[in-house]
């Protein structure tokens, strides 16, 4: 065996301990595949605070940010959908930006054009705990933003800023889509006790949950029923995806009884 076979072998090898080891890694690469030919919107990234630490730390981590943004949008819609040929929230237009402010990242806009904007000052705190803690940290809060651009949404119910339920969907699916691809540090970050209808990470561990428990699809059953359950509610979603004979709060409790966060 020549010295190039001897290295090919070697890299084969590599990939697969690393897939074994990082099976969440395997598992993304295999449900982006059927997405490389989705086109996920024209990627518009504008540095807008070039003059900050935060800028450097980014660019260097991320060099091209138009191809990063675009895997990253595939691992959410791969998340969110069965194929390509489901109905997608379209998105032709996707502005980034980088930008001296403070909070960390939002997304604006719709109808198929979004703004995403991530602070160089988040950047900046989390470089004091290294270059990875700012790639992970990066990583997961596009994940949660990309989810709010091809999400769908609740219908029959008012809106984001009017509706309580509406809001919980839309941010606990976010979280849920960070949680579901390694965007969180597992169970350190999973909230405790609480209340689903608090949204964010509190619904978001509980909807993976139910993934990992009930339905190896319901992330994705539970964004499309949004088209089929009208008015859109928890319970006549879970109904719509589980069956009749189940109800959000009874599985909430479950869930917590599950996780140890309280007795039976």
């Amino acid at each position: 065996m020549n010295r190039f076979k001897s290295i090919i072998i070697a890299i084969i090898s590599i990939v697969a301990i690393s897939a074994i080891s990082h099976p969440a890694l395997a598992q993304t690469d295999v449900k982006v595949k059927k997405w490389r030919k989705y086109d996920v919107g024209e990627i518009r990234f504008n540095d807008k605070a070039k003059h900050t630490e935060g800028s450097k730390i980014y660019n260097k981590l991320i060099p091209n940010p138009e191809e990063y943004i675009a895997g990253c949008a595939r691992e959410v819609l791969a998340t969110l959908y069965f194929s390509p040929k489901d109905e997608i929230t379209p998105v032709n237009i996707l502005d980034y930006t980088i930008e001296d402010t403070d909070g960390i990242s939002a997304k604006g806009g719709g109808d198929g054009r979004v703004h995403i904007f991530y602070s160089t000052r988040h950047i900046e705190k989390s470089y004091k705990e290294g270059e990875d803690k700012v790639f992970f940290e990066t990583r997961g809060v596009l994940l949660h933003e990309l989810t709010h651009a091809y999400q769908l949404e609740p219908q029959g119910i008012g809106t984001y800023g009017t509706n309580r339920t509406f809001w919980v969907f839309i941010e606990g699916m976010a979280d849920a889509v960070r949680v579901a691809n390694g965007g969180f540090y597992g169970e350190k970050d999973r909230p405790k006790g609480g209340h689903y209808t608090q949204g964010y990470r509190h619904a978001g561990y509980f909807f993976v949950w139910l993934r990992d428990n009930y339905d190896k699809d319901f992330l994705r059953k539970f964004n499309l029923s949004t088209l089929d359950v009208i008015p859109w509610s928890f319970d006549g979603a879970i109904k719509h995806v589980l069956g009749e004979k189940y109800d959000i709060e009874s599985l909430w409790h479950e869930y917590q009884v599950s996780v140890g966060d309280i007795k039976e």
